[in-house]
């Protein structure tokens, strides 16, 4: 699983033309699902992103989280995050998950999300265009591998 997670002034997702969702001052989650991906991974990056302390307190230090200030995510599918560009010049997505899977994946993650946090969302799937401001910038990428190198020692 990859997220990147940036912290926004404002976000919107446009799907045909119209405004599908949009939000102020919060966060824009790019989310992307590989095999291994579980529901633990899901429940692991939830907590820390709703608990990352990246927003400003009033000292400008990076000291509250989005449920600090009452922010908002943004959380969009982005199966393009496991693309591999080192072999010729046109990506594979082959790592990616398959669409069923990583759909559900994705919505049980807004799911846990949204406990915690209002959560707005694209269309798994579709032709998506994304406006955002990022505030800072201020962008971080969140990958299962990572996690599971310093927890189980993989």
């Amino acid at each position: 699983m990859r997220v990147v997670v940036q912290r926004v002034k404002n976000a919107k997702c446009i799907i045909n033309n119209n405004v599908y969702s949009e939000i102020d001052n919060g966060l824009l989650l790019l989310v992307g699902f590989t095999e291994g991906d579980n529901e633990a991974d899901l429940a692991y990056f939830a907590k820390k992103i709703v608990k990352m302390r990246i927003f400003c307190d009033n000292l400008d230090k990076l000291n509250l989280s989005i449920l600090d200030i009452r922010g908002k995510i943004l959380s969009i599918s982005q199966f393009t995050l496991y693309g591999w560009p080192y072999n010729g010049n046109r990506p594979s997505f082959t790592k990616a998950l398959n669409y069923d899977e990583a759909n559900l994946l994705y919505q049980k993650f807004n799911q846990l999300l949204n406990e915690m946090v209002e959560v707005k969302t694209g269309i798994f799937g579709a032709n998506m265009q994304i406006e955002l401001t990022n505030d800072g910038p201020l962008t971080i990428l969140l990958d299962s591998n990572d996690i599971k190198e310093v927890y189980y020692g993989k």
